[in-house]
């Protein structure tokens, strides 16, 4: 049997944040996942005020896209915040970062948090930790990050990788009805329960 001679696929994968971003790049050979490099911006020490952050962010992650020259983006979504200026923040984190990538032509794809830790661990409740192990047993890392979002931003990578850049549903149709359904039984069998 004759080697593959065809180039493998560089993913970069983006855990987006305003203080710190993760990113990561993997290179996918034939169904085999090897690290090129993973890491942080971590702009919180380096600039105070907000508009700085986001150009460090910017610019940090195009010049990990220009030194790592990546096919694919892969980047984790918005899910939920603490509060409203949070929210805004990461959202504005992850228009600069998608900016960075865009300008490379590079349209990133997006997954749930949920998703991600589904496709790298097989549960999608795990905890970041498990997920660290997971990433270093699937890349063969020996170090640790000081850093989870430099683990999350390959588990990002990865799960671009295994599942071909399609994002899996969220939930699926019959598990959205059949929660309705429930609900809809519990209010039929008990309408003195319902105002």
């Amino acid at each position: 049997m004759k080697p593959s001679t065809q180039r493998p696929t560089r993913i970069v994968g983006i855990d987006p944040g305003s203080v710190i971003c993760g990113f990561g790049v993997i290179d996918v050979h034939g169904g085999k996942l090897s690290l090129v490099e993973y890491g942080v911006v971590d702009v919180k020490r380096q600039h105070t005020s907000f508009p700085e952050r986001l150009c460090a962010i910017h610019s940090r992650l195009g010049a990990v896209m220009d030194r790592t020259q990546p096919d694919q983006c892969s980047m984790e979504t918005v899910f939920h915040g603490k509060n409203v200026l949070t929210i805004v923040q990461l959202a504005q984190a992850r228009g600069v970062a998608m900016l960075a990538a865009a300008q490379r032509n590079l349209m990133p794809t997006e997954y749930t948090p949920m998703q991600i830790k589904r496709a790298v661990t097989g549960r999608g409740s795990a905890s970041k930790d498990y997920v660290r192990q997971m990433v270093h047993a699937m890349l063969d890392i020996t170090d640790n990050h000081k850093f989870l979002d430099a683990t999350d931003a390959l588990a990002v990578a990865i799960c671009h990788a295994l599942l071909g850049g399609r994002p899996l549903p969220a939930r699926t149709t019959a598990q959205r009805k059949g929660k309705r359904s429930a609900w809809a039984d519990f209010v039929e069998k008990n309408p003195d329960k319902i105002r």
